[in-house]
């Protein structure tokens, strides 16, 4: 269940950084270049209907994986540390 949460946490932080490191501009240029490869025609309907696919799928697995992240949070155990420094005088 545990190595399950980290390697969660590990693969979402990986995702999130892939997709911070982006500009808006580059993630248009992808997708259109991945809708292009769909044998999608640039500036048609059909073309505008699978970029939104691809925001809303990208959207919604941002929604998923902060469900998920909100859900550990409450089941996680909660550590609490204080620390003693001991000096010999």
């Amino acid at each position: 269940m545990r190595v399950s949460i980290v390697l969660s946490a590990l693969a979402a932080t990986m995702a999130l950084s892939a997709c911070q490191t982006l500009s808006p501009e580059e993630r248009r240029a992808r997708d259109e270049a991945t809708c292009r490869g769909y044998g999608f025609r640039p500036n048609t309907d059909q073309m505008a209907g699978c970029l939104l696919d691809l925001d809303l799928d990208r959207r919604a697995d941002a929604r998923a994986w902060q469900a998920q992240s909100s859900r550990d949070m409450f089941y996680r155990p909660v550590v609490v540390e204080r620390r003693i420094i001991v000096q010999n005088r």
